[in-house]
């Protein structure tokens, strides 16, 4: 037969409250958690239904996506930022390389080493990032983004410069988008990002200013990684026909 206690002593009923109390907070707790991820789940249903209304469903998906696209980024990059002189930006998404003296020598379209090494690490990262089920099929392309800066040595005009620098900046972002194709970490989506990845030399003609609102030189040599959204309106669809 099992007997109970009729009394316990004090050590035990001060145990026995400071394990109500211990229940008692993780009980609140897991409220908190609750409450704030069904007042989430209610703002995005929120937001996309605005954002629908607003600008149509396929928009207001690819709107959401971006969002959820920058938050894996930088969730997956940010502590390598840093080290690798790059940023991410919401719009696009979009993965900026701003050192210059890290991506290519001058003039040239031979990738450093260091910046080979940097590939190797962040292309995989990146690639895996964007083959999500959730939004992949919403990816129209893929866009490696070669700028310079306005200036071109011994050009006898801003027109020869601005073809220099076209001819240059098309020759490095295919170098780049070869060399990143060719990591055997990404081999098995091959097919998939011959379909969407793209080489696109920009030349100058997105240069970045600074404070002045005049060319920031340094700034502008870049190497930007984007992503551009598949967004078809059933205006698109009937104008196609």
């Amino acid at each position: 037969m099992i007997r109970f206690p009729l009394k316990t002593t004090e050590e035990e009923q001060e145990s026995w409250i400071s394990i109500a109390d211990l229940m008692s907070v993780l009980m609140l707790v897991f409220l908190l958690i609750a409450i704030v991820y069904i007042q989430f789940q209610a703002q995005s249903a929120e937001e996309r239904k605005t954002l629908e209304e607003a600008l149509g469903k396929p928009v207001a998906a690819w709107l959401i996506h971006q969002k959820e696209i920058y938050k894996a980024l930088m969730e997956e990059f940010d502590k390598d930022l840093d080290k690798w002189d790059a940023e991410i930006e919401e719009k696009g998404p979009t993965v900026r390389f701003r050192s210059p003296s890290v991506l290519f020598p001058k003039g040239s379209a031979e990738i450093r080493l260091r910046f080979k090494e940097i590939l190797r690490d962040f292309w995989p990262r990146y690639i895996r990032v964007l083959d999500k089920r959730a939004w992949r099929d919403d990816i129209e392309e893929i866009r490696i983004e070669g700028h310079t800066s306005s200036e071109w040595e011994g050009a006898a005009s801003r027109r020869e410069a601005y073809f220099k620098n076209m001819e240059l900046s098309q020759n490095r972002t295919r170098a780049v988008m070869e060399f990143c194709l060719s990591l055997y970490a990404v081999r098995r989506r091959e097919a998939w990002l011959l379909e969407k990845v793209t080489a696109n030399g920009l030349s100058s003609s997105r240069l970045v200013k600074n404070w002045r609102d005049t060319e920031d030189k340094r700034a502008s040599r870049r190497v930007e990684f984007r992503v551009s959204p598949k967004i078809i309106t059933q205006e698109m669809v009937v104008e196609s026909r």
